[in-house]
């Protein structure tokens, strides 16, 4: 049985009077926006996330009006920075209809959109029991804004218990110094802070404070629910937490200078070949903080600078698998994006006076000093490219891909799929194996030099490859081994045959292309 959280919160902010029940929408000068810095992390691939820049600025009060915002633009794509003050709760939340919209009563939907920012000003914005949902969405900014206890059971229920949830074909939102807080676990009607399921991808959660839950979030909602994942985690606090900080199915993570403080059962949860890359952070008086854990389905991690002070281990077990006492790596994981860190041991006083909201938006440059950034300039919102799976590490090699053109085999394949399908440039058709091992191949007719590889999976099965062998296809020889799907070199080999052999995977590997490169 799960323990409720111990602590409550004991305070809320104060908030602004609400000047009637739909709110107030007025226009803003669009210099006015008060979304400052840039996105960082993973929500800055796959084009960029910009929300609304570029876009009307109109303050709203009530979530009628954040709704009436939304519904009132040219189109659903039309970008737009709406600046919300005030407390936002369900007396003040209701349906509003329109073209460039599709709302709810009693949460705020962002559903079928793109090019939005909501960003809290003045004496603050505060969603009271309300939550905030993001589906079939993209290019979605969500800055300096507290989101507290939003229930799935109980009274009122709002967003499925989930202060932020992002679910179905959601791509690129940058969530920043935000407040995330609940007062209890799922026995007292609380969900998680900061889900993320149904195909959702390059999300960035920075300089934000999620405490006093019994679930800080989870990444896909099944072990075999796999397509999510380059998700970013920095200098954030975490205080208070039962589990799920987060917690990984599939997909690559990277967390880097976050605060963790008393993580009472679990903390970062790799699971069903997710793999986590955790840099320099900070876990203090916690247990388990890192490792696959409820579950046999393993996950991976590479691990470099954390501090571990007051850290406690349970021991390991089937369904138990704690990186600690000496955590180690158990796999690499490329960061396609530039990131500076700053050192463990100044994390707790930078997190400290950083993350959450109404903290001035300050920023780390990696001095151990916290920074105000420069107010973001308006700029057109370059268009947002639709919703694809992309390649799990997004390393690329260059130069010209000598699959196209080339022969393929393999050990097996299941039914529907094809050794052709790697080599065919597109993505919509893959190769799997009978089982979930088993092996693929290029080959030439003459001997062709190759130093790179590159293992793109296919659209839903993001993860699911775990540890590989690339052999010499003529000679037998291992040129390298690893896990995870991506970008693999290896020394200039001249061969005619080149193979990649699945040795492990979760659900069903699927590959849609095997590129190789000269280097």
């Amino acid at each position: 049985m799960r323990r409720p959280v111990a602590r409550r919160l004991l305070a809320a902010m104060a908030t602004m009077a609400v000047a009637g029940a739909t709110g107030v929408v007025l226009t803003m000068p669009e210099a006015s926006a008060a979304v400052t810095g840039s996105a960082t992390g993973y929500a800055t691939q796959n084009g960029g996330t910009t929300g609304g820049a570029g876009g009307q600025t109109v303050r709203a009060t009530t979530g009628t009006a954040i709704h009436t915002a939304l519904c009132t633009r040219a189109s659903s794509s039309t970008p737009i920075i709406i600046e919300v003050e005030g407390t936002i709760n369900h007396a003040n939340t209701a349906k509003v209809s329109g073209s460039s919209c599709n709302t709810a009563a009693g949460v705020i939907e962002l559903k079928q959109i793109s090019n939005v920012t909501i960003v809290g000003v003045g004496s603050g914005a505060v969603f009271d029991q309300l939550g905030i949902h993001i589906r079939e969405s993209s290019n979605i900014i969500i800055q300096n804004v507290t989101v507290k206890n939003v229930k799935k059971s109980g009274s009122p229920t709002s967003n499925g218990g989930d202060a932020i949830g992002m679910e179905s074909d959601v791509r690129n939102v940058w969530v920043d110094h935000t407040t995330l807080e609940a007062s209890g676990g799922e026995s007292e009607g609380y969900d998680g802070l900061f889900d993320m399921k149904d195909n959702t991808q390059y999300v960035t959660l920075s300089y934000s404070t999620l405490r006093n839950s019994g679930r800080g979030g989870l990444v896909g909602s099944s072990e075999t629910e796999l397509s999510n994942g380059f998700i970013t985690y920095h200098h954030n606090l975490y205080e208070n937490i039962d589990s799920r900080a987060p917690l990984l199915r599939g997909g690559i993570a990277h967390m880097y200078n976050n605060y963790y403080v008393k993580l009472n059962e679990s903390g970062i949860n790799s699971r069903a070949g997710a793999r986590a890359k955790v840099d320099n952070n900070y876990f203090k008086d916690s247990k388990d903080v890192l490792g696959t854990f409820y579950t046999d389905a393993a996950g991976y991690w590479q691990v470099s600078g954390n501090t571990f002070d007051n850290v406690t281990w349970s021991a390991r077990g089937s369904e138990n698998n704690p990186a600690g006492p000496n955590p180690t790596s158990n796999t690499t994981v490329s960061i396609p994006y530039a990131f500076t860190l700053d050192a463990a041991s100044c994390v707790p006083s930078v997190v400290g006076q950083t993350a959450g909201a109404g903290k001035g938006l300050k920023v780390s440059d990696g001095s151990c000093t916290p920074q105000t950034p420069s107010p973001t300039p308006t700029t057109p919102t370059p268009t947002t490219p639709a919703p694809t799976t992309p390649t799990p590490d997004p390393t690329q090699p260059s130069g010209t891909n000598l699959s196209l053109g080339a022969g393929a085999d393999g050990s097996s394949k299941a039914d529907g799929s094809s050794y052709g399908n790697v080599r065919d440039g597109d993505l919509s058709t893959f190769w799997s194996p009978a089982g979930s091992t088993g092996s693929v191949s290029i080959k030439w007719g003459t001997a062709t030099a190759v130093s790179k590889i590159n293992i793109r999976e296919a659209s839903g099965s993001a993860g699911s490859i775990g540890s590989w062998r690339v052999l010499n296809g003529d000679t037998g020889a291992v040129l390298t081994s690893g896990s995870g799907a991506g970008a693999i070199s290896f020394a200039k080999t001249s061969l005619k045959k080149v193979t990649f052999e699945i040795t492990s995977s979760t659900g069903t590997p699927k590959v849609a292309e095997f590129e190789t490169y000269a280097g």
